[in-house]
């Protein structure tokens, strides 16, 4: 029986005492969870750490059931699109750079989950690659993009 992200992450936010509910949502081979509730600032957590965590143990337990599941992306009140909106921007902001200047352009440190955006946003780019390059001292690594290798 393939996993189910929609019930674990209900069972979880019920567990916790969240009055929510949670709509699903197909993006491409990914999953998207948008959870509603009147609590969202709780379950956002500081520069979104607790959805973030939450996320992250919804993919640990999908992962430990099924291990062909799709990722989960969870959101609240469009704060995960809006940050992933932004994020691409940025992106696209310095692929352009490197394409005007010719040089690797970093980006700041990121999460796992935030350098597997940039990575898809640019993946189709003819003219950019991206590699994820480690930070010394932290759990964080950063974005090089530079021009394609041809």
């Amino acid at each position: 029986m393939p996993a189910q992200a929609k019930p674990i992450l209900e069972k979880i936010l019920g567990t916790l005492g969240f009055a929510a509910t949670v709509e699903e949502q197909h993006l491409g081979e990914d999953l998207m969870l948008d959870v509603k509730t009147d609590e969202q600032g709780r379950l956002i957590g500081r520069q979104g750490q607790t959805l973030t965590d939450l996320q992250y143990i919804v993919n640990r337990i999908l992962f430990q059931q099924d291990q062909s599941a799709p990722k989960v992306m969870i959101d609240v009140g469009g704060y995960r699109s809006q940050a992933r909106e932004s994020l691409v921007q940025k992106a696209r902001e310095a692929a352009e750079k490197v394409r005007r200047w010719g040089d690797a352009v970093e980006l700041e440190p990121l999460s796992a989950f935030d350098r597997r955006i940039v990575h898809q946003a640019l993946r189709d780019d003819p003219d950019i690659e991206t590699h994820s390059v480690e930070v010394d001292g932290t759990e964080k690594k950063v974005l090089l993009l530079r021009p394609k290798r041809r």
